[in-house]
């Protein structure tokens, strides 16, 4: 019969009686505006501070999420457009630039006036190899920040590939008088130095920047072709290009020292004490394994 029901079906029945609507609705708590910007504003420093100690990667994700949670902040769109930039995945070097230039867009059109902007922007121009445009934008910036040492040192990096060694010389020693144990910046005076000719000084300046950066490879490789080439080849001289190349082996490849500015008279020299036997099976050992694509 229609409608008739076994007893156990029956008494499922009216087991299974549905629930208020209420009950079956979970409680989501939905926090507020205010709430909301600030854990925009946390999440955009925390990639920040990571970006300081060189976590790319985990900065960038926490980038993209501060934009979505600030859109309309131009600091949040700032710390990301820098994880772009100082992404080092060379595969997809040209979606990260993109990436840059859209968030650096959107930074620019909330705010105009940030020095941040502008630091931005010269530096994807460097790093496109316009560095004629990266100078302008840079010294921009500086007129609103005259005090910004990374700006000074990519100022200075422009000028060394527009062949102004003088004022990039300049550049850089701006930037160490503004940042203490700026071992980069004083890395470059050397090569600077060096390229004028002025070997005594820029082995001085070496040093200093193998203290400083306690025997990063770059200032450790330069100051011993520059001892090399003055005459020191003695196995402590040979032994830091030897650590050099352990630590960096890219350094081994005359296109990725350009690629990092060294001019003609430092990659010469570097040559040349690459040739020296004591140095040799360190040479081709680094050159097996380097990992440098000239682009």
């Amino acid at each position: 019969m229609r409608g008739w029901l076994p007893p156990l079906i029956a008494a499922a029945a009216l087991w299974c009686t549905p629930l208020p609507a209420r009950a079956l609705v979970p409680y989501v708590f939905l926090p507020s505006t205010e709430e909301l910007n600030d854990a925009g504003l946390n999440i955009a420093g925390a990639a920040a501070g990571l970006l300081r100690i060189g976590q790319v990667e985990e900065a960038r994700r926490l980038g993209l999420l501060a934009v979505q949670l600030l859109p309309k902040d131009p600091r949040a769109w700032l710390v990301l457009a820098e994880a772009e930039l100082r992404s080092t995945n060379n595969k997809n070097e040209a979606e990260q630039t993109k990436r840059a230039e859209e968030a650096l867009g959107q930074a620019k059109k909330l705010d105009p006036k940030n020095p941040g902007v502008w630091f931005a922007e010269g530096a994807l121009n460097l790093r496109n190899e316009k560095p004629a445009a990266a100078q302008k934008l840079l010294r921009q910036g500086l007129r609103l920040d005259p005090k910004n040492p990374g700006a000074y040192f990519d100022l200075g990096n422009a000028q060394i590939k527009l062949n102004e060694l003088g004022p990039a010389l300049r550049s850089f020693e701006k930037a160490t008088s503004l940042r203490e144990n700026f071992w980069e910046a004083v890395n470059n005076q050397g090569i600077v130095l060096y390229e004028q000719g002025n070997t005594r000084e820029a082995i001085t300046r070496w040093r200093r920047a193998v203290e400083l950066s306690s025997g990063e490879a770059e200032p450790t490789l330069a100051l011993a072709a520059a001892l090399y080439a003055d005459g020191d080849t003695s196995a402590d001289v040979v032994s830091l290009a030897v650590q050099a190349l352990i630590k960096q082996p890219d350094y081994v490849l005359n296109s990725f020292q350009k690629d990092q500015l060294w001019g003609p008279k430092l990659r010469e020299v570097t040559a040349e004490m690459f040739q020296d036997e004591q140095i040799k099976s360190a040479v081709e050992r680094a050159k097996g394994l380097a990992t440098f694509e000239d682009s």
